[in-house]
């Protein structure tokens, strides 16, 4: 293995199994979070823990990020360029709207640093298993070095130039928020008009129905499970950008609106539950309607009153 140094930025849901991934798989690591006790806690996985973010990236050849929004990406990218060093790799695997990744690799590129704009998808689950799908925007050679280290952390795929990574992503997320909203129709019919859901999901999987999401979130819903995998906020997050990143390509994009008020509609109550509440949204619009008979699984700062 080529000797690296990686300044991985964001502890967070994502970034903490991302981070331990790297440093397990032998790279050297030098971990930075806003919390200084989350980047602590990789110690034991053989990451260098870093309180200021100076430290972190000043001898780093890589830099990571995993962030919650662009504003914060942006926000670090200006307080890190001083102890960035020239020939620098920048990743940014946060989800950020396509205007921001394109100012990023600007704004580095004027520090003759280089920019990947990479977010995955896969979720909590994807980053611990190392399969996350990983969509990347820039140039060829940037990538060719980044695609050792990101192949640690599932399977990347050159999309495009700088920009292009975060266009994958919007489609990715409008597929799976659309589809989401579409399962939680689909199970909470079936009861409504004297099915089975369970048993209806099981009869049309391997169809053309079939997906992921059917497979995974279908079952969540059934079990009322909404702790998180991906957020209820994430998720709104993104599909707020496809909306803005439709307007600026001059496009409308009708169920996108539709799935994005569906999320907005609970994203205050529930901003931290899975994305599957998509089908707690669809139970506000329909009263007395409510899939199954199992309590709700919310994180502790949730939990509300069951019917």
């Amino acid at each position: 293995m080529t000797t690296l140094t990686i300044a991985f930025l964001g502890i967070g849901l994502m970034g903490q199994p991302m981070a331990t991934r790297l440093a397990q798989a032998g790279w050297t690591v030098h971990a930075w979070n806003r919390s200084p006790a989350k980047a602590d806690a990789l110690r034991s996985a053989g990451a260098h823990p870093c309180a200021a973010l100076h430290d972190a990236v000043r001898a780093a050849d890589i830099v990571i990020s995993m962030l919650a929004s662009g504003a914060v990406v942006g926000e670090l990218i200006d307080a890190a360029l001083p102890s960035l060093h020239p020939g620098a790799l920048w990743i940014d695997m946060s989800s950020t709207q396509h205007g921001e990744a394109l100012a990023f690799h600007a704004r580095l590129a004027a520090a003759r640093v280089r920019f990947l704009d990479a977010p995955v998808s896969g979720g909590v689950t994807g980053a611990q298993a190392g399969s996350l799908a990983i969509m990347a925007g820039g140039a060829p050679d940037d990538f060719a070095q980044a695609e050792p280290i990101l192949r640690a952390l599932g399977r990347p795929t050159l999309v495009g130039p700088a920009g292009s990574g975060q266009v994958a992503k919007l489609c990715n997320q409008l597929i799976v928020g659309g589809t989401l909203n579409i399962v939680a129709e689909a199970l909470l019919l079936a009861q409504a008009a004297g099915a089975d859901p369970a048993a209806v999901r099981a009869a049309i999987r391997g169809g053309f129905a079939e997906s992921r999401i059917l497979e995974l979130h279908g079952q969540r819903m059934l079990d009322r499970n909404f702790i998180p995998g991906g957020q209820v906020t994430s998720q709104l997050k993104d599909l707020q950008n496809v909306l803005v990143a439709a307007a600026d390509a001059g496009l409308v994009l009708p169920l996108t609106a539709l799935v994005t008020e569906n999320y907005r509609s609970i994203a205050a109550e529930l901003p931290r539950a899975d994305h599957a509440a998509a089908l707690l949204a669809l139970e506000k619009m329909n009263p007395g309607q409510r899939l199954g008979t199992a309590p709700d699984q919310l994180p502790p700062d949730l939990a509300r009153a069951q019917p």
